[in-house]
Parts: structure tokens; C-alpha cells; sequence
């Protein structure tokens, strides 16, 4: 089976800029996977190269075993792509702006599919109403639906939720996850980790144009292994515990953990001090604490 995104020595260069530095990555069939980075890091770059929008200066790319450059139209008819900037032509309808999408494709008589489209994106209430009437909400809504009038196998999501409600994200997660238990492939890049951490079952990182973390979700946040014990207490913190990486903000002592055993004494040395305990908790590290240190590396670390 082929992967369903497959990036080889991909370099893209704009000028001085060099967006993409040598990116190797492969996205299974059927994955939600995560790609994360900070601005500028080249995440919109290889989302352009995948879609035909930007060339390569070099290496390949290919979606369902079709290259971008060579095999463009199956691979263009492979992938739905949502931008994260809200384009739109202001002089039609939903509807009908569903359908002009449709017809790119050379698809006639698609109808019911553009109508369960609006319907599981909310938009059947506002299916004959103008575009340029909409709210950012709705209008981001209609670039999921045009993403997704081709039934591509591989949709590729750039901040989605951007400067959207609640309500919307919600909905629209449970309809994204739906296409991904269907089989579809989802590609996610957002700026909102604990999306990316509930979502994704593997993520990539990047920073300045290249591929720097790339695992599953939970041995990413295993491998960050900064457990940390706080304690708010009244009264004199115990010397015994004075050790390194013990830090005090807002009230609180942290306390770094290699073990879970040594809560106990831990514990034990602050009952025995001139000290009452007020609060106790276990701190995990989640995925941006894993971020924070991995984009505060060197790049290639």
C-alpha cells in the first residue's frame, strides 16, 4: 500500500528565504497526523508544494503514489486542501459556490453529497445566502465544504479553528474525526496544541524549513520526561529538599521527578518539617511543554 503523502529532499527557496530545507516525511493511509511548527517554519510551503501550488527546487512529492509535478491531476483529484486564509468570491451563494468547486472536477449531479456537506457543517440554513454575507465562522465552514466536494482520500487542514467559536470547533472536529474513522487521511496544522494532542496519533515538528521531531503523540511527550511535583505550603520549606531545579512562583514549589517514588519521601520530609501542606500535584508534561523545548533546540537537534 502506498503512504498517502510521501515527501522526499524536499528544498524550497524564496528569494533569500529558504522555506523548506531538505524535508523527508511519510503520512500513512488513514492517519490524523499532526504538522506543528512556529511561523515562518515552512508548514504552508510544503501544504503549497503537496497542492501544485508552489514548485520544488528539489526532491519529490507524491499523494497516493501520484507525484505533484509529473501525476498532478490525480494527485490534485487526491487531495482537499483547506487554507488558512479565508478566500472566497463575494457573488455567490453557498450553494452554488459548492457546486462551482464540484465542477473543477468534472463532477455533475453532485447534490446530495454538496447537501450532506452543508449539513454536517451546519450551512443548510445559509445555503442560498451570499458569501460575502457570512461571518468568518460560516465562511471558514464553506472552505471545509470545498475541500471536501471531491471526496478526496487525503484532506489537509491549515488552522482550521483559527478565529473561530467553540461551538464551531467542536462540530467541526466531530465531523473531521467521521471522515477519518471512514478512512480518509487528515493532515492537521494548527496552532493550538492540545488540539493537535487529542487529535493526531503522530506529529512531525518543524523548524526553519526542517522536519526536527517526528513521532507518536504520547512517546513525544514520554520522551520530555519533566514530571514535576507542586506544593503549596505555610511555613518554612524544608532544606533536605533545597536541591537542583527546585523552583518557587506564584505561591508554589516545583519540584523536578525522575520517579514516581520519590513522591513518597518527598511527602515524608515535608509532614517532618516546620511547615503545613495546603495542595499537592502531579504535574505531567503535555505537548507544548514538549514544543517549548523542542523549538528552543538548535535545528537538527
Amino acid at each position: 500500500m502506498s503512504a498517502a503523502i510521501e515527501v522526499r529532499g524536499i528544498h524550497k527557496r524564496f528569494g533569500a528565504i529558504k522555506a523548506l530545507d531538505g524535508v523527508d516525511l511519510e503520512v500513512r493511509q488513514g492517519e490524523f497526523f499532526g504538522l506543528l511548527g512556529p511561523n515562518g517554519a515552512g508548514k504552508t510551503t510544503l501544504i503549497s508544494v503537496l497542492a501544485g501550488l508552489a514548485i520544488a527546487d528539489q526532491g519529490s512529492a507524491c499523494v497516493m503514489g501520484h507525484d505533484v509535478h509529473t501525476d498532478y491531476r490525480e494527485a490534485r483529484r487526491s487531495l482537499g486542501v483547506v487554507p488558512q486564509e479565508l478566500v472566497f468570491d463575494p457573488f455567490f451563494t453557498v450553494r452554488e459556490t459548492l457546486q462551482i468547486q464540484s465542477g473543477y472536477f468534472g463532477l455533475r449531479r453532485n447534490d446530495d453529497w454538496i447537501d450532506e456537506i452543508m449539513h454536517h457543517l451546519d450551512l443548510t440554513s445559509k445555503a442560498n445566502a451570499n458569501m460575502r454575507s457570512l461571518s468568518g465562522g460560516m465562511k471558514r465552514r464553506v472552505l471545509v465544504g470545498q475541500a471536501l466536494v471531491h471526496r478526496p482520500p487525503v484532506i489537509v487542514l491549515d488552522e482550521p479553528t483559527a478565529g473561530v467559536d467553540v461551538e464551531l470547533r467542536r462540530g467541526l472536529w466531530a465531523f473531521i474525526q467521521r471522515l477519518n474513522q471512514d478512512g480518509h487521511t487528515i493532515v492537521l496544522t494548527t496552532h493550538y496544541l492540545e488540539e493537535a494532542e487529542m487529535l493526531c496519533g503522530r506529529i512531525a515538528m518543524l523548524k526553519a524549513g526542517q522536519v526536527v521531531a517526528l513521532d507518536t503523540t504520547s512517546n513525544l511527550v514520554k520522551k520530555l520526561h519533566n514530571q514535576q511535583l507542586r506544593v503549596r505550603i505555610q511555613g518554612d520549606f524544608p532544606p533536605d529538599l533545597k536541591a537542583d531545579g527546585v523552583q518557587f512562583r506564584e505561591g508554589s514549589y516545583y519540584l523536578p521527578l525522575n520517579d514516581y517514588r520519590q513522591i513518597e519521601p518527598i511527602l515524608a520530609s515535608l509532614r517532618m518539617g516546620a511547615c503545613e501542606l495546603l495542595e499537592v500535584e502531579l504535574l505531567q508534561p503535555d505537548l507544548e511543554d514538549v514544543f517549548v523545548e523542542i523549538m528552543s533546540r538548535g535545528t537538527g537537534a
